[in-house]
């Protein structure tokens, strides 16, 4: 698992983007900031979305994030005014997980196997349940990669139920890069997984795992 620092664009730069934006579509109530990356990474991150609350204060605030700087991050976070994060948990296992995650790097330090993926995985239910606590809503995405943890996904709903996480997002693998070897679940799969486990916590139906750069409605994107 890579950490890069992305290039978030300024301020300047979004706003001017942003507002035809809103203009075309004055409903949009939600700004987010996703990758590629990790937006945590980024100091730009943090500076925009207080602009945000300056420029657009009824605006709710959301961030995606792999989790591994969350706890380390959440009083800036809390600070800028987010209420929503995101984030991406595959695997609570491990043995699982660094069949997922190549590797972690964590205060200038690589971890590798095993070693990232307990890392990345104690970050994020630490960043998880210190969120949880400080009264922001939680959503988790987990992606559904068969024959890795398509057998693992109710674990890791207990588990976020348990830190108090209000919903989940099940998402279908797209097979690229290191797992482009694999299939996509089939929709019927997909729904299997997601009702079993709307039986732990509350499921998300309507992703449709859109660009880190989309704008608009749900189906919708301008």
């Amino acid at each position: 698992m890579e950490n890069n620092r992305n290039s978030s664009p300024t301020y300047r730069g979004w706003e001017t983007s942003f507002k035809p934006s809103l203009k075309r579509e004055p409903r949009i109530s939600v700004i987010g900031i996703a990758g590629p990356g990790d937006p945590l990474y980024n100091d730009e991150t943090f500076l925009t979305f207080k602009l945000i609350s300056l420029k657009f204060k009824d605006m709710i605030k959301c961030l995606s994030t792999n989790g591994l700087l969350l706890s380390d991050k959440l009083p800036l976070l809390i600070n800028c005014g987010i209420s929503t994060i995101t984030v991406t948990i595959n695997a609570i296992d491990p043995n699982i997980g660094q069949e997922i995650y190549d590797y972690a790097i964590y205060k200038n330090n690589v971890y590798r196997g095993i070693d990232a993926a307990k890392l990345l995985i104690e970050k994020q239910l630490e960043g998880i349940e210190a969120a949880c606590d400080n009264g922001l809503l939680v959503k988790v995405n987990t992606v559904l990669i068969p024959g890795i943890n398509d057998k693992h996904i109710d674990d890791i709903a207990k588990k976020i139920k348990e830190l108090g996480v209000a919903i989940m997002n099940i998402m279908p693998l797209i097979p690229q890069a290191e797992f482009s070897h694999l299939k996509a679940p089939k929709c019927n799969e997909l729904e299997k997984v997601r009702l079993k486990n709307s039986k732990i916590i509350s499921q998300m139906y309507h992703c449709r795992q859109c660009r880190a750069d989309a704008a608009g409605l749900l189906g919708d994107d301008i």
